[in-house]
């Protein structure tokens, strides 16, 4: 009897399908986000959000998604395991990306057509601060000990620098044309800025605000004016930066420590944003116009697949299920 009590315990088990971690893909022209099971690589959900959805987040308990609702001029607050969007939070108008402050209270948003960063608090649902920074702000980072938040502003090309406790500007350090996404690495010593026109990627001292690399692209058969670096991420350890390069359809690999181009990998059309699975053993990319997202190899360096998704792909978030 209990043999077969065992067997029926263990043919139950087996008949529940494990779950697979996710990624959260935000579609512009859809008007939604697409979820990706890790396992299967293939899209299992499609929950309809504001218009032209962009920046995507989650809080540190994964129980609430953030989107940018950018033609809608709010920050959706999503239930990831019903699709229910739960309420708005005030953004100010155009949010195009934002960054979760590591108390997971603060959302620091970048507000495109009103040159703010605007901060709000996700438990009291109010805005707690409008910081003026350059016109067309769209990047933004916030350190690991998170004191100091990132602005880029792309048609002032800088980085604003942005004391979290004051809520005040305390540095702006020019950068090349077009700056798109920015990021703190090496336990926030350095903080790195993309630039689209200009192709490159700024490296700054964090401690005191001046350059320490700059990094260029060269995509071999590819004209150098559809070179545009916008986001990027890196491996674990921070060892390395992937890049996306735009409308050159390439992904770069960077050498985080020497600053030098190791690899490129051909991706979908138009790459925008990416996101790594749980151990950043593949990275997931979205790609605008060609609506897919490639999936990469990281150890190989290659695609290995493309999915289809929605209309302009844009940004990227990794959730976990168990």
């Amino acid at each position: 009897m209990k043999t077969m009590t065992a067997l029926v315990t263990i043919l139950t088990l087996a008949a529940v399908p494990a779950l697979a971690d996710e990624i959260w893909v935000t579609n512009e022209k859809d008007d939604t986000v697409s979820v990706i099971d890790i396992e299967t690589l293939e899209v299992i959900k499609t929950y309809p959000t504001g218009e032209r959805p962009r920046g995507i987040t989650f809080s540190k308990d994964f129980s609430h998604l953030y989107i940018c609702a950018s033609d809608s001029d709010a920050v959706q607050v999503m239930d990831p395991e019903t699709g229910e969007i739960l309420h708005d939070l005030p953004s100010g108008e155009d949010p195009e990306q934002f960054v979760l402050h590591p108390d997971d209270v603060h959302l620091y948003i970048a507000n495109e057509d009103d040159a703010i960063t605007t901060v709000v608090d996700t438990r009291s649902r109010k805005v707690v601060a409008q910081i003026d920074v350059g016109v067309e702000p769209e990047g933004m980072a916030v350190s690991p000990d998170g004191k100091i938040a990132i602005t880029t502003s792309e048609t002032t090309n800088m980085a604003h620098w942005i004391d979290t406790e004051t809520q005040q500007l305390f540095a702006n350090t020019l950068v090349d044309s077009r700056p798109r996404h920015a990021e703190f690495i090496k336990d926030g010593a350095e903080m790195w800025v993309s630039s689209e026109i200009g192709g490159t990627i700024t490296v700054f001292d964090t401690a005191t605000q001046t350059e320490k690399a700059k990094i260029a692209f060269e995509v071999k058969g590819v004209h150098p004016d559809r070179v545009q670096p916008v986001g990027f991420e890196f491996t674990a350890g921070d060892s390395h930066a992937y890049v996306a390069l735009g409308p050159s359809n390439h992904v770069a690999v960077v050498n985080a420590d020497t600053y030098e181009v190791e690899d490129y990998i051909l991706v979908g059309r138009r790459v925008w944003h990416m996101e790594f699975n749980r151990d950043r053993s593949r990275l997931f990319t979205t790609n605008g116009v060609s609506g897919d997202v490639t999936v990469i190899d990281v150890a190989n360096r290659e695609a290995i697949k493309s999915i289809k998704v929605g209309r302009f792909p844009w940004g990227a978030a990794f959730r976990p299920t168990e």
